[in-house]
């Protein structure tokens, strides 16, 4: 995508509110006005997300180590070059190239955007950012540095209501908060299991790409491709890095729930290779210059908190909740798009909502259709979700985390606290595991991958 097709389209306001791109404007672009896409991974969530480039550009390139899923996207692409390695379609596509999805699991994000973005690409990836907290630092530096339009598929972060709830939450509407809870119903996925038997690698499956920059280890028939990879310490991020993107952005964005001291977790206990079946996590966060501090609860695998906290509500199967001195806010569901307040704040709902509204800026054509007006326009920072100041800071966040489920091993015994600088990216204190803790910080990779 050449430098003037960038201003292609430019937003316009109605009634105060910014609106992203119209349909009929990318209905009657050429082919030489529209974003060329190369898309890594293209299925399961790579589906939704390859559609997307589709829908909004067009797809000349598409990467996966899966044949099967190959072969179905030059039915859905026609036209696209297939690649196995993304290293190679960069080698041979790189000037054909204007944007990059990537939708792979979480350990193969960080090498594959830096890559991109060293390039000049634009990249839209799914969360979490990164498996590790190092990689979301560098991630944002190297998307600063090189000016490129990012966006991190949580796809709340698009939707009007959300941004409602955010506005209306830094706005005071339950005055000084105290404490967040945010809980999730996965993992969906084995956890807390042995690798099992080794078995013979599929025709169709590259497995060394697949593997990627982690550890060589043997393909075992049901535990890693295409969907359970999540759950191992190696590949995925478990249930937290899956979910906390989503669920924890709205108080994140409200409380700027940035560089905590300290967290400390209990577990149902794990083998350091999987992911426990449940974990409680406690993060602690410092005041900063306009709120005091406060703590957060992470509760996954089926937790939930006591009902007394909602006002005797029965507590939804993946949702937050904020108290504070006026009131509760709770949001059923994922993205802070159902709201419910309690407690004096209620009464305040309505005129906190009409308050901030004029300000929000409508994403019309959604999450994907944001990252490519800012791509149109040449706004890196546009997207809400971008890596420098949104994306990259809420991925350390939520990552920190699993440093203190790494030291919650023993079933039902709490872990040992890590104490965090945040700002160095540096664990405080000596802690009993500090060198496998560490490399949950700064990972190694296998020869051939680099960040």
């Amino acid at each position: 995508m050449k430098t003037n097709r960038r201003t292609f389209l430019k937003s316009t306001t109605v009634a105060g509110a910014g609106v992203m791109i119209a349909r009929d404007l990318l209905a009657q672009e050429s082919p030489n006005e529209k974003v060329a896409f190369a898309c890594v991974g293209i299925g399961g969530k790579g589906s939704s997300d390859s559609a997307d480039a589709a829908r909004f550009g067009q797809v000349v390139a598409a990467c996966d180590t899966n044949r099967n899923q190959l072969k179905g996207g030059e039915k859905r692409f026609p036209g696209c070059k297939i690649y196995e390695d993304y290293r190679k379609m960069f080698d041979e596509m790189g000037k054909s190239i204007d944007a990059v999805t990537i939708s792979t699991p979480d350990h193969m994000h960080a090498p594959i955007a830096s890559m991109a973005m060293k390039l000049g690409k634009h990249i839209y990836c799914q969360k979490p950012l990164t498996r590790t907290i190092s990689e979301a630092r560098k991630l944002a530096e190297i998307a600063k540095d090189a000016g490129v339009v990012t966006q991190m598929g949580n796809q709340g972060t698009a939707d009007t209501a959300s941004r409602e709830s955010v506005a209306m939450l830094r706005a005071g509407l339950i005055g000084t908060v105290k404490r967040v809870i945010v809980w999730t119903n996965r993992p969906i996925w084995p956890q807390g299991n042995e690798r099992g038997p080794e078995a013979p690698v599929p025709d169709y499956l590259n497995w060394d790409c697949w593997v990627g920059s982690a550890p060589m280890r043997p393909f075992v028939s049901g535990a890693y491709d295409p969907f359970k990879w999540r759950g191992w310490w190696d590949f995925g991020s478990g249930a937290l890095g899956d979910m906390a993107c989503h669920t924890a952005s709205v108080p994140y964005r409200a409380m700027d729930m940035k560089d905590p001291t300290s967290v400390q977790a209990i577990t149902s206990g794990h083998n350091f290779d999987s992911f426990p079946k449940w974990s409680q996590i406690e993060f602690e966060f410092p005041a900063n210059d306009w709120r005091p501090g406060f703590q957060f609860t992470w509760l996954d695998g089926g937790k939930r908190p006591d009902p007394e906290l909602l006002g005797g509500l029965q507590p939804a199967s993946s949702a937050f909740l904020l108290i504070g001195e006026k009131g509760t806010f709770y949001s059923p569901n994922d993205y802070g798009t159902s709201r419910v307040v309690i407690g004096p704040a209620k009464d305040e709902e309505q005129a906190y909502l009409e308050k901030v509204r004029p300000s929000l800026e409508i994403a019309n054509e959604g999450h994907f259709g944001e990252f490519v007006q800012a791509i149109r326009d040449n706004k890196p920072t546009f997207p809400k979700s971008n890596i420098v100041t949104q994306a990259g800071g809420l991925t350390e966040t939520i990552l920190l985390g699993n440093l203190a489920v790494w030291a919650a091993s023993k079933p039902d015994e709490m872990g040992e606290k890590i104490d965090w600088d945040a700002k160095n990216l540096k664990i405080t204190g000596n802690p009993t595991d500090r060198e496998r803790l560490e490399s949950l910080v700064y990972p190694k990779y296998r020869e051939g991958y680099t960040l």
